[in-house]
């Protein structure tokens, strides 16, 4: 029997851009301290913590929690690519759903570098080598940064199996700097046209514009977890429960379909959605608001598809009828996501959950999804794992 989950509290700092930001262990202290009170707990209550980063050495987990306290609780930290932080999160959830414990901390962070994305490990195997090995065959651009290639490929699969457009992938960009003039946490305010993404400068001709791309930047997000008896005894705020929790690794056709699109995690995505909405007893027309993974517009509009939310090829209708937004279907990254946050790695996923928490409280501001019901969080990352995590009212 798994035991209800209650996400007591959250707290989030503001993304800045490299060179910006205060050193690692102050962004998650205040994000952790932030999360506490607003759980009405202390350190003292939390049993267990798992740290979220990719950029770090070993044991950066306890040097950011240190700061908060020292209590001899076990620490556990988590390197899961773009995914790290939602993965403290799964592993923090799944503690209390146990039964093993009553009150576990989640926390991302990232104080990252200038740039692309590259690997620091030169002297030995690549995680991503396989990956590396089908994006040369189907794409090749052997110049162009990991993460565009990536990225770059499944986009154009995309437009030459379907016909998507480059202009849909402008629109998605502009949807999502319009819901971050709203949010004052999000790095880029400032609301863009979907003709100004098209005349940014060229990443990919024909395929991809910088500012379809989302930036490198740091900062820090926390959750804290707990029982719902734990919640009741201590009279917490027990609004917002998880309903449903996936984490999914790639299959073999992730390299035998010889697909961008299977690469970048579609098809994890699809799984590990297809797992929470089962288990939960709700489908992708429940879902109210969604915060997933837009790294670029290109995966956003393939996100769309891999949860349900319209079927295969029919990502461009969604985005022209503007199901994606206020007053469609399910309103989308209302956050700005990450093309307008920004993306430090190991807080992307606490950040998703700082929004949704909101969102089902009713204490989103200005960016409030009206009666939000069922909140649905996606979290992926190359090489590969994805998480899937539903929200909802607690019953």
């Amino acid at each position: 029997m798994k035991e209800p989950v209650l996400v007591a509290g959250v707290g989030m700092t503001p993304f800045k851009k490299p060179g910006d930001n205060l050193p690692y262990p102050e962004m998650a202290a205040q994000a952790i301290r932030e999360a506490l009170q607003d759980a009405g707990l202390s350190y003292s209550d939390v049993q267990e913590a798992y740290a979220g980063y990719v950029y770090g050495d070993s044991t950066s987990g306890q040097r950011a929690i240190y700061e908060v306290g020292m209590t001899g609780v076990p620490v556990v930290n988590v390197n899961n690519n773009c995914a790290s932080g939602s993965t403290a999160l799964y592993l923090a959830h799944k503690a209390v759903a146990s039964g093993s414990v009553d009150c576990a901390l989640a926390v991302g962070f990232e104080q990252m570098p200038s740039g692309a994305l590259k690997s620091h490990w030169d002297d030995r195997p690549d995680p991503l080598d396989h990956f590396n090995g089908v994006v040369d065959e189907i794409f090749g651009h052997p110049e162009l940064p990991m993460a565009i290639r990536y990225f770059g490929a499944a986009g154009k699969e995309h437009m030459d199996r379907y016909g998507t457009s480059l202009e849909t992938f402008a629109k998605i960009r502009a949807k999502a700097s319009q819901h971050a003039s709203r949010n004052p946490l999000a790095l880029f305010r400032k609301q863009v046209t979907a003709e100004e993404v098209l005349a940014s400068p060229v990443i990919v001709p024909g395929v991809m514009t910088r500012l379809m791309a989302c930036p490198p930047t740091c900062g820090a997000a926390a959750a804290i977890f707990v029982s719902k008896k734990l919640a009741q005894k201590l009279g917490l705020n027990t609004t917002v429960q998880v309903l449903g929790q996936s984490l999914v690794s790639d299959h073999a056709g992730t390299f035998s379909a010889k697909s961008g699109i299977s690469v970048v995690g579609s098809d994890m995505s699809r799984e590990a959605a297809r797992q929470v909405y089962e288990a939960a007893g709700v489908g992708p027309e429940d879902i109210d608001v969604c915060e997933l993974h837009d790294c670029f517009a290109h995966n956003e509009l393939l996100s769309y598809e891999s949860l349900g939310f319209c079927g295969a090829g029919e990502g461009q209708k969604f985005v022209e009828t503007e199901s994606n937004t206020y007053g469609g279907k399910v309103v989308v990254n209302p956050s700005g996501g990450l093309l307008s946050k920004g993306h430090p790695l190991g807080a992307t996923g606490l950040a998703q959950c700082y929004e949704l928490t909101h969102q089902i409280r009713g204490t989103a501001d200005a960016r409030q999804v009206p009666n939000a019901r069922h909140a649905l969080q996606h979290n992926a990352g190359l090489g590969g794992v994805t998480v899937v995590t539903l929200y909802g009212r607690a019953s």
